[in-house]
């Protein structure tokens, strides 16, 4: 069986990244709770400071949509919207299997 996969990236400026990571790794933890989330990783490249990736998998697309309005999750992002300046769906995926699926 196939999963919902999200591969995205933010911008922030370069002094605003570790509050972001520290928001998604919040996001992270409250995904611990969700069965549907299989994988929510956060991760920065040294090559580009002023950007962070967050890598998902989801049992489905239907479920990733219904963790974006969990009280949590909207809490989260009204936090982390003053210092987004971008972002980019990098690509949607449909995951077919491997370690840690």
């Amino acid at each position: 069986m196939s999963k919902y996969s999200i591969f995205g990236k933010f911008l922030v400026q370069e002094q605003n990244r570790g509050t972001l990571v520290e928001i998604l790794l919040e996001a992270a933890d409250s995904m611990k709770e969700l069965e549907d989330c299989e994988i929510y990783l956060v991760s920065v490249s040294e090559a580009e400071p002023n950007a962070v990736y967050v890598y998902e998998i989801w049992t489905n697309e239907t479920a990733h949509q219904a963790s974006l309005q969990l009280e949590v999750t909207q809490t989260l992002i009204k936090r982390a919207k003053p210092i987004i300046k971008g972002m980019e769906r990098i690509n949607t995926l449909e995951t077919i299997g491997g370690k840690g699926v």
